[in-house]
């Protein structure tokens, strides 16, 4: 992490990741990249959906290829990038056939090295096999929840999920949240760490920082008007004088739980996440 001399308030706690000694530096490529209508966290009938979210630096889309279904098609990878939609690194992949594809990038990848993806490929960082395949204990990101469905487990920066064994064509897989998940044993990952592992180590510093990410101020229900939330109203610092604690539209949300409780995946969850740490 870089830290800075604090010759300014903001300064004095900012931390970030130094990107030019991780990064390779690349512009990305054109033909990889696409625009995408910022929403500001507002669904089609412009109604705010999420809240938090607008403003931001205009950034452009990178095209990442989540399955990776070229098979057994070797892989140079040419660059280290950014991408401003995601926590990880992405990496330029140039196939023996002459397509280039972006991938996510895995921890100790480096450019020069080859990835592959395939059945009986060699067990290393960057190549991406069916789950079946892999011994107990190796890490693994990118993962699908269903056979050619992409990857949908552990992509963002740093996270990976661990291979507990494999019986009658299922895999049980750790959660970084310490769930145990079972998923079909032909679902494809790709073996490894993610990359950017510092990044929950950062510090915005300042507010300005944040909006320029995209991220607008939240405010405390307390310093609200108590039209405005059931905690608002009072002179000077008052209780919750709610009996659980609410949302600003009144719904409960201590102990509360969110998940549907008939969905899909319900089954193949054998055990929760801890609640309390």
């Amino acid at each position: 992490m870089k830290t800075y001399k604090p010759k300014t308030p903001s300064l004095r706690q900012r931390t970030i990741v130094p990107y030019r000694t991780l990064l390779s530096g690349d512009k990305p490529k054109k033909s990889l990249l696409m625009n995408v209508n910022a929403k500001s966290g507002r669904n089609n009938r412009g109604i705010i959906t999420v809240r938090h979210q607008g403003g931001g630096a205009k950034k452009r889309y990178r095209i990442v290829d989540f399955m990776q279904t070229k098979l057994n098609i070797p892989g140079i990878i040419k660059t280290i990038e950014y991408d401003p939609y995601r926590s990880a690194f992405i990496s330029l992949v140039s196939y023996k056939d002459g397509e280039y594809r972006y991938i996510l990038t895995a921890k100790d990848i480096k450019i020069g090295d080859t990835v592959l993806t395939g059945m009986d490929i060699p067990l290393t960082a960057g190549n991406r096999l069916p789950l079946a395949k892999l011994p107990i204990g190796y890490f693994v990101h990118n993962v699908e929840t269903r056979p050619n469905g992409g990857g949908k487990l552990a992509r963002s920066a740093g996270t990976y999920l661990e291979v507990l064994g494999t019986t009658n064509g299922m895999t049980d897989l750790k959660m970084p949240s310490r769930e145990v998940r079972r998923v079909p044993s032909m679902c494809f990952a790709t073996i490894g760490q993610l990359s950017n592992i510092d990044y929950n180590l950062i510090n915005i510093g300042k507010a300005g920082r944040s909006r320029w990410l995209g991220i607008r101020p939240t405010v405390r229900g307390s310093a609200m008007n108590p039209v405005d939330h059931p905690y608002g109203g009072g002179e000077g610092a008052q209780p919750r004088g709610t009996k659980r604690p609410k949302t600003v539209y009144g719904k409960v949300t201590g102990g509360h739980k969110t998940r549907r409780p008939k969905k899909w995946s319900n089954k193949l969850i054998l055990k929760r996440r801890p609640t309390v740490r």
